[in-house]
């Protein structure tokens, strides 16, 4: 899997960019909001590879709450590709976030092909989604999620279960967690 890509910008649309890396040149989708933060001929992209039988689709990312949104979007049934472009065209991550942590159905389904089923079950689905701000309290926060995640537990009863725990390691965030899940 390519996970970041740094080269030289050969071509750029609002949707999509060329980009040169050691004599390769790769084809990248990018947002609306890429586009615009991008700048020079440079780029470096976080990058989410999805492998069809028909396609191997790169998209990329100037920063990784970026991409977190768009990967946790495409994991959500109804969500393909490029409806998760189309809201990370729209919002930024901090928005998006406030627009989950309020429930806000009314400015998800403004999205092009967002309707009211779909946008009800993003808001079920991602309803813990936050932007990471890179204190070592939310980086361990946000992997103990992930590792309860991997163990097949539900974002809501992850959620539930994080509340009111702190701490910088990442270990005992899971142990403590795995304790009040026992009794959820």
């Amino acid at each position: 899997m390519i996970a970041m890509l740094e080269g030289k910008i050969t071509r750029k649309e609002p949707t999509l960019l060329w980009l040169k890396v050691s004599g390769v040149t790769y084809e990248v989708n990018i947002s609306v909001n890429c586009y615009n933060e991008l700048s020079g001929v440079e780029a470096e992209l976080f990058i989410t590879q999805i492998i069809r039988e028909d396609a191997n689709l790169l998209y990329g990312f100037l920063n990784k709450n970026e991409k977190k949104m768009f990967d946790s979007l495409i994991k959500i049934s109804g969500v393909g590709p490029k409806a998760a472009m189309a809201i990370c065209s729209t919002y930024s991550p901090s928005t998006f976030s406030e627009i989950i942590g309020s429930g806000d159905m009314a400015n998800l389904k403004r999205v092009v092909g967002i309707g009211p089923k779909t946008a009800g079950r993003i808001l079920v689905e991602l309803g813990g989604f936050s932007v990471d701000d890179n204190s070592p309290k939310s980086t361990a926060a946000s992997e103990a999620a992930m590792a309860l995640e991997s163990l097949g537990f539900r974002r809501e009863e992850i959620t539930k279960a994080m509340q009111g725990l702190s701490g910088s390691d990442t270990g005992l965030l899971v142990k403590e967690a795995l304790k009040k899940l026992q009794r959820i």
